[in-house]
């Protein structure tokens, strides 16, 4: 049960906020129907989510080109395989 302060300020329970992802700070809408009162959490724009995928696709984008450069750079540190001595074939003789 919720109560109203002296400056008309609701306290939403901890579970119910958690429950549908609303962190302090957000902000949230109160709408009137009739004899009800609706809180809802205020939209983000379909933008505002698509600004933030072109965003994620841009720094995946420059992650794999810097990858891309060090792997061109590398140099093995590992013998190759004829310098070892022995096979694998030989692993599997008894």
């Amino acid at each position: 049960m919720s109560k109203v302060s002296s400056k008309y300020q609701v306290t939403l329970p901890r579970a119910l906020a958690r429950a549908h992802q609303i962190v302090p700070g957000e902000e949230v809408i109160f709408e009137e129907a009739g004899s009800a009162l609706y809180l809802r959490r205020e939209q983000k724009g379909s933008g505002a989510v698509r600004v933030d995928c072109l965003e994620r696709l841009k720094r995946f984008d420059l992650a794999s080109a810097r990858q891309e450069s060090r792997n061109q750079t590398w140099t093995p540190t590992v013998a190759p395989v004829s310098d070892r001595g022995w096979t694998r074939e030989e692993l599997y003789q008894r």
